[in-house]
């Protein structure tokens, strides 16, 4: 799978992936639990984008994101060897409530494959609920440029 970063602008980022054999059915088309894997690489990678990952997060400030809810509507199949991109963006956050959105399109033809969100809620690792730690929070709010609710 390939994987690389760019911005189309300062609140959306972007993945491109490959689409592999492994993650399509015996049609060749995408099986679709593999959108919700391609969400959390878009998660992840926005977060590197940032200049911290998720790894880090747990590790140094004990601070996980569990999904508590996700939705994705599929509008078009993605088939095997597509690239595809990945368009993340932190819709809200609030709390110790994070909300992404996504649009997973095919790169040839620009066609939306799925729109998608997920909402996470911030915790230790005993599973209790805490704020997201100020420095995340800030690099948050840098990415939006606007304060978040």
């Amino acid at each position: 799978m390939t994987a690389s970063r760019s911005h189309q602008n300062r609140s959306t980022h972007e993945v491109r992936l490959r689409v592999r054999y492994a993650e399509t059915d015996k049609m060749g088309v995408v099986y679709h639990s593999n959108f919700f894997i391609w969400m959390e690489i878009g998660r992840v990678e926005l977060m590197r984008g940032l200049g911290f990952d998720y790894k880090q997060m747990e590790i140094e400030d004990d601070c996980h994101l569990p999904v508590v809810d996700a939705r994705c509507r599929y509008k078009s199949p993605a088939y095997y060897d597509e690239e595809i991109v990945i368009r993340t963006e932190l819709r809200n956050l609030r709390g110790s409530l994070m909300h992404f959105g996504y649009e997973i399109m095919r790169l040839g033809d620009g066609v939306v494959l799925a729109e998608a969100e997920t909402t996470h809620i911030v915790v230790n690792a005993q599973m209790e609920k805490r704020q997201l730690p100020e420095r995340y929070r800030a690099a948050f709010l840098a990415l939006t440029e606007r304060p978040l609710s």
